[in-house]
């Protein structure tokens, strides 16, 4: 398994990070958080100070943590039996939101730790200008001394708002501030070579060197109150943090000393070491925030020019277009098969796509009527998958 780091190897890898990690992203999810009675005080109280530990320590510390609906079920007397919706799940969670952060800013003071509350859904991070904003206010959090605590905003967020779970938001969020490491605190101990149940071979992995479709089938391995897509999901975060150039940790958050124990080389959970080059932030952002409203099929040779020599997409490559895309829209570029090959920003609509489309750029301007840019997609605006 090449993509295993050997055990010796990894402590010191593994280690070196931690001593140089300055700051640090903390993910704790539900699963972690709660109990059959709703947020587990106990819990909540090794987490904060395990993360006052960590802010003791000289280090910059952001909190994304979930939690607001099962503290509002709780509030209202909700029963794990009562079904809710998805209107319900937004009223649980404004009720729920004010309760959690009550809880974080009661524990937080014990340990003489101020905090502040940042809610967030997906337009904020897609819309460039309010992701800087976001990262400013960040910034300005950590010159006051304080630990950002960070959730989805589950009151108003619909299906195109939502990031899907708190785990892709806590890597965009690491990413977004160029985090040092993403630890991603679950009930599970980490990801082992097999089923641990039925396999007698299987292994636990401490240290993942790059995430490969053969590590990202090991989800299937864990079993949690989450399932198996809970676990994707984690791995899938690790690996927008890993393109980042961050490091990321996946391991038990119940375990009372866990940030301590991370921090002083012990050897437990599964531990993604970052990409050897960084993503330039903007292409990240490109890459890994914004969704795609549409897709270019391209030819052979427009493909070869992209990938071997740099060049931009022009509108005499593209084969086929399909979605409902605008100007500066962000588009999918596949191969005939529909293999994602890109991602970029668009110069052209949907609709003015299809005119050009197979033609040579000198022909933009007799089929539209004008001609903003030789190019469909601009190099600097485009990541190669």
């Amino acid at each position: 398994m090449t993509f295993q780091i050997d055990r010796d190897e990894g402590l010191y890898l593994r280690q070196t990070l931690f001593d140089k990690a300055r700051r640090v992203v903390v993910k704790v999810g539900s699963a972690v958080l709660t109990d059959g009675s709703g947020i587990n005080l106990e819990v909540v109280d090794h987490l904060c100070r395990q993360l006052a530990f960590l802010h003791n320590s000289g280090r910059e510390v952001v909190l994304v943590t979930s939690g607001a609906v099962a503290a509002g079920r709780k509030r209202l007397d909700f029963t794990d039996q009562i079904k809710v919706g998805l209107k319900e799940k937004q009223a649980l969670a404004a009720i729920g939101q004010s309760c959690l952060m009550q809880t974080y800013d009661e524990t937080f003071s014990r340990y003489d730790k101020k905090i502040g509350q940042i809610l967030l859904t997906h337009s904020d991070l897609s819309n460039r200008d309010r992701y800087l904003n976001v990262r400013n206010t960040l910034f300005t959090l950590f010159g006051f001394g304080v630990i950002p605590i960070i959730n989805e905003n589950d009151t108003v967020s619909v299906e195109e708002l939502r990031f899907g779970d708190n785990d892709t938001l806590g890597a965009h969020i690491a990413n977004l501030i160029e985090a040092d490491m993403f630890i991603c605190l679950t009930d599970v101990i980490g990801l082992y070579s097999g089923n641990p149940q039925t396999d007698p071979d299987a292994r636990p992995i401490y240290t993942i060197a790059e995430i490969t479709p053969e590590v990202e089938a090991m989800a299937g391995h864990v079993k949690s109150a989450l399932g198996s897509g809970g676990m994707q999901s984690k791995i899938r975060a690790a690996k927008m943090v890993a393109a980042g150039g961050g490091s990321s940790f996946i391991g038990p958050g119940r375990e009372k000393r866990i940030l301590e124990m991370l921090f002083s080389g012990k050897m437990v959970g599964t531990f993604f070491l970052p990409m050897k080059e960084r993503m330039k932030s903007r292409k990240h952002w490109i890459a890994y925030v914004l969704r795609p409203r549409g897709s270019l099929v391209i030819d052979q040779g427009a493909w070869r020019a992209m990938k071997e020599h740099g060049k931009s997409l022009l509108p005499v490559g593209i084969i086929r277009v399909s979605g409902s895309f605008g100007v500066g829209d962000s588009v999918k570029i596949v191969d005939g098969e529909n293999r994602e090959l890109a991602v970029g920003l668009i110069n052209y609509s949907a609709a003015d796509v299809q005119k050009i489309k197979g033609r040579p750029s000198s022909e933009i301007e007799r089929y539209l009527g004008f001609k903003d840019s030789d190019e469909v997609v601009h190099r600097d605006n485009c990541v190669l998958l």
